[in-house]
């Protein structure tokens, strides 16, 4: 009995050290006279240098589940960010609000761009990172950001997209795209249409983009978090969190940044 309890004891002195190592720290940065508010998340019992990960938040901003997404990272041995593309760390409690800050930028490619390479610089600068090996995540309104950095040349490892729209009105061009590209998708997500779907499909083909789109069955809208059931109740939205997308998209992503950063 006393074995049991010392290695029980000592299984939880382990995961203790574990979460312990995960650092966490609230960085601010310019994009023009814009000061924007993120946070980093490392494992600092990693010496050794390691990729690192821009996480774009949902429209709501850049709130707790950004930064929840941006700690699974550094668990997973990278340097995250968790950035902010509204500027100031605003968030958004209603839609309607939420409608607007993400319009803002979302509908001005050039500014969306202009703040997430303002992001990037800052991910590089962080230390303990491999400059030279870079990718992106998004969710909702991030999915849709981190595609449209794809298509705009932008020269990191991969981008993967979660609920986010594949819509756009500049899509890629062929030898433009320098970036891998994974997408996840509810197949029942009313905001994501079965024709541009197709037409997304056509258009990486047709550039020749190195890309992979996964849609699940019987998922909706923002089908990752936890907090999506809540949120479509309280504002009669179809949102629902799925689980078992949730950890198929996960796994997934984890393959994925193994081998790209593996080369």
């Amino acid at each position: 009995m006393i074995a049991r309890t010392t290695l029980a004891m000592l299984s939880l002195l382990l995961v203790f050290d574990a979460v312990a190592d995960i650092v966490t720290r609230e960085v601010s940065y310019r994009q023009g006279d814009t000061v924007m508010k993120g946070l980093v998340a490392y494992d600092d019992s990693i010496k050794t240098a390691r990729p690192g990960i821009l996480v774009v938040h949902e429209w709501w901003g850049h709130n707790a589940y950004a930064r929840k997404r941006a700690r699974m990272l550094a668990e997973l041995g990278y340097t995250a960010l968790a950035v902010d593309m509204y500027g100031d760390g605003k968030t958004a409690d209603h839609p309607e609000d939420a409608g607007k800050f993400s319009n803002a930028v979302g509908g001005n490619p050039q500014l969306a761009k202009a703040r997430f390479d303002a992001a990037l610089d800052t991910l590089k600068q962080q230390p303990g990172v491999e400059p030279d090996k870079i990718a992106a995540i998004g969710y909702c309104f991030g999915g849709s950001i981190v595609l449209g950095m794809a298509r705009m040349g932008t020269d990191i490892d991969g981008v993967v997209s979660y609920h986010g729209s594949v819509a756009t009105q500049s899509p890629a061009k062929k030898g433009e795209v320098k970036t891998r590209v994974r997408v996840f998708n509810g197949a029942d997500d009313p905001f994501v249409k079965a024709e541009q779907i197709e037409a997304f499909k056509e258009e990486m083909e047709s550039a020749g983009v190195d890309y992979k789109f996964v849609n699940y069955p019987g998922a909706v809208h923002s089908f990752t978090n936890p907090d999506a059931d809540a949120n479509g109740k309280k504002f009669n939205l179809p949102l629902a969190y799925d689980e078992k997308a949730d950890r198929d998209s996960w796994q997934q992503t984890q393959e994925f940044f193994h081998e790209i950063f593996a080369e």
